[in-house]
């Protein structure tokens, strides 16, 4: 499985989904262009988005590897993913948002096809 943050890292009262989980165990880590964001550069993107970011409480999970957008569950929207456009300046990062983690899941795989 994917080496992903430890409760103690994460926000406090913050879980994964289990969705999320199980898309995970099941090794689907890879949608091409999105893919799930593991180990120092999850810990490194978690620190630097809360820095460029800091009055939000965001989790990324995913990140694009043609731009700077990154998936994150948004702490004061519990179960939303929002996609922000990392490096932007505050107040303009926001760049969708998806009612749950399978919402974005779809878009991801759509992305896939489109990509190829």
């Amino acid at each position: 499985m994917a080496s992903l943050l430890t409760p103690a890292d994460l926000p406090d009262g913050f879980e994964y989904p289990r969705q999320f989980i199980r898309v995970v165990e099941l090794g689907l880590t890879d949608l091409e262009p999105w893919r799930i964001v593991e180990a120092e550069e999850l810990a490194l993107l978690l620190e630097g988005l809360g820095k460029r970011y800091p009055t939000r409480t965001l989790v990324p999970f995913a990140r694009r590897i043609d731009d700077d957008d990154v998936a994150c569950w948004d702490i004061d929207r519990p179960g939303r993913v929002s996609i922000v456009h990392d490096f932007a300046s505050p107040g303009w990062e926001q760049q969708a948002e998806f009612d749950n983690f399978y919402a974005w899941l779809r878009q991801a795989v759509e992305d896939l096809i489109e990509y190829d």
